[in-house]
């Protein structure tokens, strides 16, 4: 009986060694399959099941991109998917995406050449007294009747035509900051801002551009505004001054006017108006 108890008690240790020497190679192989063969969460393009694939640092352009963009250079580097990488971009429009937005505006054609403004029809209507525009740091003619000062708001200046009868709108000279960012150009500036006061038209309203020519210190595009009231065909002719002013800080002043077809016997004051605008308050 003591023979066979001692023969047990060296079997067990002889098995618990083993077992442990079977868990010691074990862990070492284990070991060397880690080091040989990496986690396939670090291969290209893969992402550990949990996480979150971080977004690309290329972020969308925030406007319209030009119809007429050059093409990448052979120097271009390129994303592993084909994109251009968030070095390569397009020729830049000199205005900005703004000015090409308005352009693609169906409203909106393209300038023409510089163009002075013709001389309107209807009788000049002259005055010596003006207004003064602290604001925007201009100045510009008061006229007489039947032009009157009327409730400025959202301008800062203005002065209307009696009221008409299927007209779509009422005439009207205004003066402002302009209303619009203003552009690399004085020009391109200008084109927001003639844009902008489709507003104050009938829906639906397009632009003819009748004159596009250069002030001193700005820019002037005079354009016929052409609509439909009730069906029925109507225009305005309108234009937008745009000048720099003595506060740097300040936007460019604009001044617009228009004024409908029923009262182009009025036309010619749009000359005297354009023609009247002055930087400085004071002038």
């Amino acid at each position: 009986m003591k023979r066979s108890r001692i023969g047990d008690l060296r079997m067990r240790v002889v098995y618990r060694l083993l077992a442990g020497a079977v868990a010691v190679i074990a862990a070492a192989v284990a070991a060397v399959v880690a080091i040989i063969s990496p986690d396939s969460a670090e291969q290209p393009g893969e992402v550990t099941p949990g996480q979150i694939a971080a977004p690309s640092a290329a972020a969308p352009s925030p406007g319209p991109t030009t119809a007429q963009s050059s093409p990448p250079s052979a120097s271009s580097s390129t994303s592993p998917s084909g994109s251009p990488s968030p070095a390569a971009s397009s020729t830049p429009v000199p205005d900005g995406s703004a000015v090409t937005a308005a352009l693609a505006d169906p409203r909106v054609p393209e300038l023409p050449d510089d163009t002075r403004l013709a001389r309107l029809p209807g009788k000049p209507l002259s005055s010596k007294r003006r207004v003064q525009d602290e604001k925007s740091g201009v100045s510009l003619i008061r006229f007489g009747k039947p032009w009157k000062p009327y409730g400025a708001s959202p301008f800062a200046t203005k002065q209307v035509l009696p009221e008409v009868k299927g007209a779509g709108h009422r005439a009207m000279l205004v003066s402002c900051p302009v209303p619009t960012l203003p552009q690399a150009t004085m020009k391109g500036t200008a084109l927001l801002a003639a844009r902008w006061t489709l507003n104050h038209h009938p829906r639906g309203a397009r632009i003819r551009w009748t004159a596009s020519q250069p002030v001193e210190g700005g820019w002037l595009l005079a354009y016929r505004v052409e609509y439909k009231v009730k069906g029925k065909a109507r225009s305005s002719m309108a234009a937008v001054a745009l000048t720099e002013t003595e506060a740097p800080a300040v936007k460019p002043a604009m001044v617009f006017v228009t004024i409908p077809d029923s009262q182009r016997d009025r036309w010619r004051d749009i000359n005297t108006a354009m023609s009247s605008v002055r930087s400085g308050a004071g002038r």
